[in-house]
């Protein structure tokens, strides 16, 4: 089991890229959550299993269609298995 916290930088926001993330994050069965912040940047914190978080991450590079990602800084941090679902904060 792993768990990311990740930023994504670039044009990002108002994109639907935390609908997309949810959506995809859901399919791969991950749990955690999604934001954007106020700098721009959106940010990620996801658990499940190391192959559906590789997943997710290889989508976070690339994001939805009309996205530009830019930059991606992701930090493995210890699993903590605390959330039920993956949604929007």
């Amino acid at each position: 089991m792993r768990r990311i916290h990740a930023f994504v930088s670039g044009m990002v926001q108002g994109v639907s890229f935390r609908s997309y993330t949810i959506y995809k994050a859901k399919g791969l069965g991950l749990t955690g959550w999604v934001r954007n912040l106020p700098d721009g940047r959106v940010e990620v914190l996801a658990e499940g299993e190391d192959g559906a978080i590789g997943e997710l991450v290889k989508f976070l590079n690339k994001g939805p269609p009309a996205a530009r990602v830019k930059e991606i800084k992701i930090k493995d941090e210890e699993f903590k298995n605390e959330f039920d679902d993956f949604g929007v904060r």
